[in-house]
């Protein structure tokens, strides 16, 4: 899953270079504009669909061996393109590292940060001990979860927005 994120992060710092030729008070303004656009999508005002595969266990995943299959399948839920995303926030910071035009070490930490949030959420589930029960408490408070992390990523990047400007 990590090296995923880490793929998806030098991606994303390669691209970037594309979003240089704007203004900048343009590129911090854009990153701001999506941070408010994910969070009214996560308050239900705006519907976006995100780009995702929304199945967890790709099918011909189990058909290979599983050690293969297991590895195939981290690296595919680190990049974040073939599996289920619950939350606008990674698109958020994909946005904002291809506009933002960050160093090319700042985004491949990011993609790096994704990749371990996605190790964790299996590894906390199991951690639990009671799938079932985690499952639950996960469904009663992803909403809070992730309206809350869009109310951060838009303080952030506007107050980012601001010093740059």
């Amino acid at each position: 899953m990590i090296v995923g994120g880490s793929l998806s992060g030098l991606v994303l710092g390669l691209l970037s270079g594309l979003s240089a030729p704007l203004p900048d008070p343009w590129r911090y303004a854009g990153i701001v504009a999506v941070a408010v656009l994910g969070l009214l999508r996560e308050l239900g005002l705006v519907p976006i669909r995100l780009p995702q595969n929304a199945r967890q266990v790709p099918q011909d995943v189990l058909q290979r061996s599983l050690r293969r299959g297991a590895l195939q399948f981290g690296f595919e839920l680190g990049t974040g393109v073939r599996t289920y995303v619950s939350a606008s926030a990674p698109y958020v910071l994909a946005a904002a590292l291809l506009l933002g035009g960050q160093r090319l070490h700042v985004a491949l930490l990011a993609g790096v940060g994704f990749g371990v949030g996605r190790a964790l959420t299996p590894l906390t589930r199991r951690a639990a001990g009671t799938g079932d029960r985690w499952d639950a408490d996960l469904r009663a408070r992803i909403r809070t979860i992730t309206v809350g992390a869009g109310f951060v990523l838009v303080a952030a990047f506007s107050l980012l927005a601001v010093r740059q400007i």
